[in-house]
């Protein structure tokens, strides 16, 4: 398969967008022309954008592509309230998206609205390599885009309007880690939040992270008004070492300072995901640790069965000791969800579609690992810290990114809230 090189157009700002049309002698409103077709109408070609004149039309697909996740699989479960979509690249690449439909209810506060919700991802691969989750035996390929991260809402978008619904957030939980790419994100964001473009309003915008403390730093400068999740799942560092690589280099009370700082400078509550995994971090003891660690500060807790992963020998927390975890944080006035798995039954776990074409791993792998897994966890629970680096691909990435840092924030534009 020959990549397609034209650069996607959703990830083009304004001005380089009307600058392009500038310098071929086109109108000024030609370019508000087709800002319409694509972000009003979601046009997937310059072809159908019938505003245009034809020879235009042309020149724009010849320089352009105008959807950058066009060969889509889509996957239906929970009768068609979660939809998985395995989207491949012009290079080949594998990413996912998830849109989770939750309708209309009413609530002990009243009326809660329906909601549509797509799950994207920011990096194809990741470098972090969390055990639990399937995005992490791929390892890292590379960084998204700015146009594949927003055209994964844009497809998603499409679809929900031939059900006549509307998507109302966006949560950067996909594959990847976001603030390891986080140049792109924040374009991705602007475009989102931009009312002249997606205009989904910042507020309904989550953007999730493992820990990499420079980039919650970076973020709280800016003083963003979108949500900042941070994937927990530990309170003790002897088990978040294994659990999360990037313990090794973040430990969890440098990971939650920086969090507690972000909330206070922006007003906006923190989300901790913790995913419970039976034995392993469940215990009376993590859930004391957790407690101790957030009590007071302004945070929310999602507390999450653990998905099953294949080449791991862990299994989810039996329900009655999610609760009773939940009971034990809410005794210290920590909000808490308990929040249920969507779509098992086709992959919707973070990564599992694309591990799934990737193949089967070598038996011996397969064996080593889990091996690794039981040891490592076994040690964590003695409160005992990994004295292993972190794995090569990791420590490249953040090298990586740790370069990048420095670059002058790029503004998010403010959009009204979305109703």
């Amino acid at each position: 398969m020959s990549a397609d090189l034209r650069p996607g157009l959703a990830g083009l700002p304004p001005e380089s967008l009307a600058a392009w049309f500038a310098e071929r002698g086109h109108a000024s409103f030609r370019a508000r022309q087709l800002n319409a077709g694509l972000w009003a109408s979601g046009a997937t070609a310059a072809s159908s954008i019938g505003t245009l004149p034809a020879a235009l039309r042309s020149e724009i697909d010849a320089a352009f592509s105008l959807d950058t996740v066009a060969d889509t699989e889509l996957r239906l479960a929970d009768d068609g309230r979660t939809e998985k979509a395995l989207h491949r690249l012009a290079d080949g690449a594998l990413i996912e998206s998830v849109v989770m439909h939750y309708p209309a209810r009413r609530t002990a506060d009243g009326q809660q609205r329906e909601r549509n919700t797509v799950c994207i991802s920011s990096q194809a691969g990741c470098a972090v390599g969390c055990p639990f989750c399937a995005t992490g035996e791929l390892g890292f390929s590379r960084d998204l885009s700015t146009a594949e991260i927003v055209d994964q809402v844009r497809s998603a978008a499409r679809r929900l309007a031939h059900r006549d619904r509307r998507l109302t957030n966006v949560v950067f939980m996909g594959m990847g880690e976001p603030l390891l790419n986080l140049d792109r994100v924040l374009e991705a964001i602007a475009a989102l939040a931009d009312p002249d473009r997606f205009g989904l309003g910042a507020r309904h915008i989550t953007v999730s992270t493992s820990g990499v403390v420079p980039g919650i730093r970076r973020l709280t400068a800016l003083g963003p008004q979108f949500t900042l999740a941070v994937s927990l799942h530990a309170a003790r560092d002897s088990l978040r070492d294994v659990l999360v690589p990037l313990n090794r280099r973040w430990p969890v009370a440098e990971v939650v300072g920086a969090a507690r700082d972000h909330a206070r400078v922006t007003g906006r509550r923190v989300s901790y995901e913790v995913t419970l995994i039976d034995g392993v971090n469940d215990t009376d003891a993590d859930a004391d640790a957790l407690a101790g660690l957030l009590r007071g500060d302004l945070c929310h807790v999602n507390l999450i069965p653990m998905n099953p992963v294949a080449h791991t020998p862990w299994t989810a927390s039996p329900i009655e000791r999610i609760e009773r975890i939940a009971a034990r944080l809410r005794r210290d006035g920590i909000a808490v969800t308990i929040r249920r798995n969507r779509g098992q039954e086709v992959g919707a776990a973070c990564g599992q579609l694309a591990a799934e074409r990737a193949g089967e791993p070598a038996a011996p792998a397969v064996a080593r690992r889990r091996e690794l897994l039981v040891v490592r966890s076994a040690a964590a629970l003695r409160g005992e810290r990994m004295t292993e680096p972190a794995e090569a691909g990791l420590v490249a990435a953040l090298a990586h990114d740790e370069d990048r840092l420095p670059v002058r924030p790029i503004p998010v534009a403010s959009a009204p809230t979305a109703g």
